[in-house]
């Protein structure tokens, strides 16, 4: 399983994830960070600038944790069956690490206007 964190600083969580083009992508086995890289985009490659029909090195990531999105990147990402989480966490090894506890620190991004949060149970098996 691969998670990508917004992180346009390279050290936090950043804001933005349709803007943004730097990523940390954590590899995930069995519920452990097993490998962390940096991806960094092209202007035109960023989600906001690029078309939701196009190839997206994104693609191959199962999560997006961002500091904020908006609710057309959210659907945008569910379409190609990404799950768009946001976060209050500042950093991003945390962030993970919250994602992979079942943490409320990150939420679905996905919000249904009447003031409750929505969980999600994390079912993980994309091998």
């Amino acid at each position: 399983m691969k998670i990508a964190v917004t992180s346009q600083n390279r050290r936090t969580v950043t804001e933005h994830a349709g803007k943004c083009r730097k990523f940390w992508i954590y590899e995930i086995d069995d519920q452990k960070v097993t490998g962390k890289t940096l991806l960094e985009l092209p202007i035109e490659q960023s989600l906001h600038q690029s078309s939701p029909q196009a190839p997206h090195p994104l693609n191959e990531v199962q999560v997006l944790i961002a500091g904020s999105m908006g609710p057309g990147l959210s659907r945008r990402l569910a379409a190609k069956g990404i799950a768009a989480l946001v976060t209050a966490e500042s950093d991003p090894d945390r962030a993970i690490t919250d994602y992979l506890e079942g943490r409320p620190s990150a939420e679905a991004a996905m919000t249904c206007g009447h003031g409750h949060a929505h969980h999600h149970a994390h079912h993980h098996d994309h091998g």
